[in-house]
């Protein structure tokens, strides 16, 4: 298994705001961002790092952020670091830069999560179970884990850079950034998650929910930006072996999370240390993704 990228360090552009699994670098009107090979579940981020992961994530966006830049401009500029300003000094860094860094745009970031689930899973399905709604938005009765709904919903949700994003109504979202801005996400959203729902569909998967993050430029225009639809924010499900009520093959960080759930773990200590199987088998279904959704393979 070749060695994971756990973080980076580009001293001469000073120290990055590191995030649970990305490093950004500050570089004015443009950041650049690295999508390092953490990867993170209930709020924690895990140990060891799953090799080649952030590369998967960055290719797989940028897939996604050219198949949707009709529907929405988004906040790249470019994607090869050979293409990156050589007034950044970057030529000794390209080994750690290929095939996962980007420049983008800096934009005001919108501070909630844009998510729009198909299928009742995760937090979502919790909710349910406790008042047969989710976000506010009440959802017929009788329905199980993994149950597709009549239409998509929008159930935004706080933005944490470090601990837990909350799920929060419609109403809290509009009220916070206003009408107009929340109506238009909200619609954005779900234009974006039905196309790429039916990209999906053709490969034989399942969206069955993802979130999006968008920034605001100074002259109000809205960008995608971040990361769309990868492993670690949609779950992806095999659509030959789906069946409600029960836990779908998926190819996404739910095979982290069902392994913690069996490890006598409490989810607030420190958590365990990934064996190599879940290691490997979590790369596996990284890459299967990214194989089904592009027709390629990733360049890891």
């Amino acid at each position: 298994m070749s060695k994971s990228v756990w973080s980076t360090e580009i001293k001469h552009l000073g120290p990055p705001r590191r995030g649970k699994v990305r490093d950004i670098y500050d570089l004015g009107d443009t950041l650049l961002i690295v999508a390092c090979d953490r990867i993170s579940a209930y709020d924690h981020v895990l140990q060891p790092g799953i090799p080649g992961k952030g590369k998967i994530l960055s290719q797989l966006s940028n897939f996604w952020f050219d198949k949707f830049e009709q529907l929405v401009p988004n906040h790249l500029i470019a994607t090869d670091p050979r293409d990156f300003p050589s007034d950044l000094e970057l030529d000794a860094y390209l080994g750690i830069l290929d095939g996962r860094s980007t420049l983008v745009q800096k934009t005001i970031v919108v501070p909630f999560e844009c998510v729009a689930r198909g299928y009742l899973a995760g937090s979502g399905f919790r909710e349910y179970q406790d008042n047969g709604a989710v976000c506010g938005i009440a959802l017929p009765q009788g329905l199980e884990r993994a149950s597709k709904l009549p239409d998509p919903i929008f159930t935004p949700a706080t933005k944490a850079e470090s601990g837990h994003d909350e799920n929060v109504s419609y109403e809290v979202m509009s009220a916070a950034i206003g009408d107009a801005i929340a109506d238009k996400l909200r619609r954005l959203t779900l234009e974006i998650y039905s196309s790429g729902s039916i990209h999906a569909e053709q490969k034989g998967m399942i969206l069955a929910d993802t979130k999006f993050e968008f920034g605001q430029l100074e002259n109000g225009s809205i960008l995608l930006i971040d990361e769309v639809l990868t492993p670690d924010s949609s779950r992806f499900w095999d659509e030959a072996t789906w069946q409600p009520g029960t836990e779908p093959v998926s190819y996404d960080k739910q095979f982290v999370r069902n392994w913690l759930d069996k490890a006598d773990w409490d989810h607030e200590s420190p958590p365990p240390r990934l064996p190599d199987e879940v290691v490997e088998g979590t790369l596996q279904r990284y890459v299967e993704a990214f194989r089904r959704v592009t027709g390629k393979e990733p360049d890891l």
